[in-house]
């Protein structure tokens, strides 16, 4: 019998694993997927005789990612059976998200619940490289103080990072002003220094929209979309294309840079090189700007762009309109090119999606292929509240160790 469980789309392929491993890992993810459930729940979910689903439950239990408890009738003839859940404390991942102003750590368990949220307004802007890693390691180091505090084990750690991201290395982030900026190893150092005591954690990194976009898939509203185009409004503008569940990277690995789709040839000069980007029109400082709103007060600022426009304020829904048309205009091209189930829009565009969404609908319904999107409005929707980028790379680790427990169960019980 087929296994049920979906395979992930960050997963390796299972013929790297040993079958024990691989088994191993179905058996978890079969629990993780169920909420709660029996033994021959997870027979019956993953297609394994009892007596194996046994075999590999004990060595998940005594390795500490899952835990049994109470009694449940399994739905079937029989006793009923005990039950299963993934372990709330023990093994769980750390996501930080570097951004232009701020910085955010999270921490997630093995069930991908948000445990663990800290976030500092910070200007990063033409800051150091070295400094704004060591700044977000200390954000990094107290949040897994709380962490410990929940007796939970942290065993990785994923950097969101804006602009072109590879092998550890931010090749260009013009808001940020980095260019070949490595930074994996400057934050795992760092925030090693400030735990000499305990293990160093691995670190890996990627780009914020396409974590965010994951946790979006992850956590979000989507409910059976698996083929979505997500924006990430910020200072810059992110994107992250998933198809049928899976990130399209493109051949470099840096696919959705749609902040620098040119919308108007002779347009504002971009921090990209280039003139009349999407971000001059549709980023956090043009939208203020157009506003009349201090730029300079970040988060703040957004919001009182926000209270502006549910007052009927003319300068903040006229800029905010502008700014859904350009989205609309470049959003056609790319629905028409890849035509994606729905866009999602994330970041700062999610508190102000009630101005954006209507005109970037109305563009697209006169610009898209006839009967493509026959409501666009539909289609186009805010992000979920419950996932950001932070979210996604903290749940990034936890994806690791659900596709091989066995080589995460040493860590967890070292740290």
């Amino acid at each position: 019998m087929a296994s049920a469980v979906s395979r992930d789309p960050l997963e390796p392929k299972a013929g790297r694993d040993t079958v024990r491993r691989h088994n191993l890992s179905l058996v978890l993810r079969a629990v993780k997927d169920s909420g709660e459930t029996t033994r021959a729940g997870v027979a019956a979910r993953v297609g394994l005789t009892r007596a194996a689903i046994s075999s590999l439950v004990e060595q998940l239990l005594e390795s500490g990612f899952l835990s049994e408890s109470g009694k449940t009738f399994s739905g079937q003839a029989g006793r009923p059976g005990t039950v299963l859940k993934v372990a709330r404390t023990g093994v769980a991942g750390l996501g930080v998200e570097i951004n232009v102003d701020y910085v955010c750590v999270c921490v997630v368990d093995l069930a991908g619940t948000d445990r663990v949220r800290l976030v500092e307004h910070l200007d990063n802007r033409d800051a150091p490289p070295a400094q704004v890693l060591r700044r977000a390691a200390q954000i990094a180091a107290r949040a897994l103080v709380s962490a410990g505090e929940q007796e939970l084990r942290p065993v990785g750690a994923a950097l969101a990072l804006p602009g072109l991201v590879s092998s550890g290395t931010v090749r260009q982030a013009p808001n940020l002003g980095w260019t070949r900026v490595p930074a994996e190893e400057p934050f795992g150092a760092a925030l090693a220094a400030l735990r000499p005591r305990l293990p160093v954690l691995p670190v890996r990194s990627e780009n914020e929209a396409n974590l965010a976009a994951l946790a979006e898939l992850w956590f979000g509203a989507l409910g059976p979309v698996r083929t979505f185009l997500y924006l990430s409004g910020e200072i810059g503008i992110g994107g992250a294309l998933v198809l049928d569940g899976e990130l399209l990277r493109g051949a470099h690995g840096f696919a959705g840079e749609i902040g620098h789709a040119v919308v108007a040839a002779d347009g504002p000069e971009c921090r990209c090189g280039a003139r009349g980007c999407l971000e001059q029109y549709a980023g956090q400082t043009a939208l203020l700007r157009a506003a009349g709103v201090d730029e300079t007060h970040g988060a703040s600022a957004v919001a009182e762009l926000e209270r502006r426009a549910r007052a009927g304020d003319e300068r903040a829904v006229a800029a905010l309109e502008r700014a859904g048309l350009m989205l609309g205009r470049v959003l056609s091209g790319a629905v028409n090119l890849l035509d994606p189930a729905a866009v999602v829009l994330g970041g700062i565009y999610r508190p102000l999606s009630p101005w954006l969404i209507p005109r970037a609908a109305g563009e697209l319904s006169t610009r898209i292929v006839s009967g493509l999107w026959p409501r666009a409005g539909a289609r186009l929707r805010p992000s979920s509240p419950a996932a950001d980028a932070a979210r996604g790379a903290a749940a990034l680790v936890v994806r690791d160790v659900l596709t091989d427990p066995l080589a995460f169960g040493d860590r967890a019980a070292a740290g």
